[in-house]
């Protein structure tokens, strides 16, 4: 018990994993008899979740009157929430107020993170905040006040992701506006509000979110141009069917639009499209000066440079040596596509091998291997019986990728 009680709380994933697998009991609490699914919860560890979901008692209920799913809506854990979901856990149980999962997250989104917290507390002392990052770029605010539990901005992610399985349809003038009281559009409201009427599948959503071109907000631009991003992105009834009214649309306004995040959404349809027109911009697009705008259009010229297209090539060669690491690192794994013939590609891929990135060396190494090239041998021989090149490491599949290459090949 002590063992599994330790690497919860040191958010060792790994040795939960070994644990439970050993024969830990997944129920163990602690000395207050709070389960350690509980105790996950309350630090924010979602791979511990993960590792404790499959075998834990999802609805149990801890001390303080709640399940798991309850004390992540309070803890405003929106990506745990949605892990708990998913495996089974119960909406409909309902802490000491009486409030089931979505009317708790209803009254922490309508009352203020950090009002509840003052409630909590009394009154007494400031709200600290600082910004987290979970995922590649999704933002949240943490907000610790006294001896009150810690919390997160998530609520209004949790409130707007519950509705639709309670069978709230919530009008599109509201969800936009629960996106905006949050400045930051990487905040992971922003994310779920556009999910949430993309899945809708309503041709008023598409009209509606196009309209918000016109707005003087860029923050309202951004919503509407991410929202049509996802719509096409994520149509399931064919995939062509809204790449020419969504080049038709972007084009001209990505001519237009002055704000580099809704230039960064703009950029990520075009680069998602199949339009030859949409493709065709790309290349422009890659010396942009917001680093995220130049990362996705060298992603999106992948098929292109893979196809030979000579402009492409030139413009992704040229990022390879960009200033930011990550525009650097897709650059080298387009290069990688670029016909055996392009040396350009060859030669672009071997000069970051002394890249001062790590990342950067290790997939230009890779994609020279996979192109039968040796120069970046040593880099791969380097990361040889390391935990980054060890199964759930950052360069695991990379390097499996060029075993089984060699293997095809020989």
């Amino acid at each position: 018990m002590e063992p599994l009680r330790a690497a919860v709380r040191g958010g060792d994933a790994r040795a939960v994993h070994a644990l439970l697998d050993a024969g830990a009991d997944p129920e163990t609490t602690e000395e207050h008899g709070t389960p350690v699914l509980c105790l996950a919860v309350d630090t924010f560890d979602l791979e511990v979740v993960e590792a404790l979901v499959t075998s834990a008692r999802l609805d149990r209920v801890a001390p303080d009157g709640r399940t798991a799913l309850l004390r992540a809506v309070d803890r405003g854990a929106h990506a745990i929430t949605e892990q708990l979901i998913a495996h089974g856990a119960a909406m409909w149980h309902t802490d000491a107020e009486g409030r089931d999962a979505l009317a708790l997250a209803r009254y922490w989104h309508e009352t203020g993170a950090v009002e509840v917290l003052r409630r909590r507390t009394g009154g007494r002392g400031p709200v600290g905040r600082r910004t987290v990052v979970s995922g590649e770029e999704t933002v949240w605010e943490e907000l610790s006040s006294g001896d009150a539990p810690t919390v997160r901005t998530g609520h209004g992610a949790i409130l707007t992701d519950l509705e639709p399985r309670f069978g709230i349809t919530v009008p599109f003038a509201e969800l936009l506006s629960r996106a905006l009281a949050e400045p930051d559009v990487d905040h992971g409201v922003w994310w779920e509000t556009t999910y949430v009427l993309q899945q809708r599948h309503d041709v008023g959503v598409w009209t509606a979110a196009a309209a918000l071109r016109a707005r003087p907000d860029p923050r309202e631009r951004y919503f509407g141009a991410e929202l049509l991003r996802l719509i096409h992105l994520l149509d399931e009834s064919d995939e062509e069917v809204c790449d020419e009214p969504l080049t038709d649309l972007f084009l001209p306004w990505v001519a237009e639009e002055t704000d580099p995040r809704v230039v960064r959404a703009l950029t990520a349809g075009l680069a998602e499209a199949r339009d030859p027109r949409a493709v065709g911009r790309l290349p422009a697009l890659t010396a942009y000066p917001d680093a995220r705008v130049r990362q996705r259009a060298v992603g999106g010229l992948y098929g292109a440079v893979a196809e030979g297209a000579a402009d492409a090539l030139a413009a992704v060669v040229e990022r390879a040596a960009d200033a930011e690491a990550a525009v650097r690192r897709v650059a080298c794994t387009v290069l990688g596509a670029a016909p055996p013939a392009a040396e350009a590609a060859s030669q672009a891929l071997a000069a970051r091998l002394a890249d001062a990135d790590e990342g950067v060396r290790v997939e230009a190494a890779v994609r020279l291997a996979l192109r039968d090239d040796p120069r970046g041998d040593d880099v791969i021989a380097a990361l040889d019986g390391s935990d980054a090149a060890a199964e759930g490491g950052p360069y695991h599949w990379l390097l499996y990728d060029v075993y089984r290459h060699r293997a095809r090949v020989r």
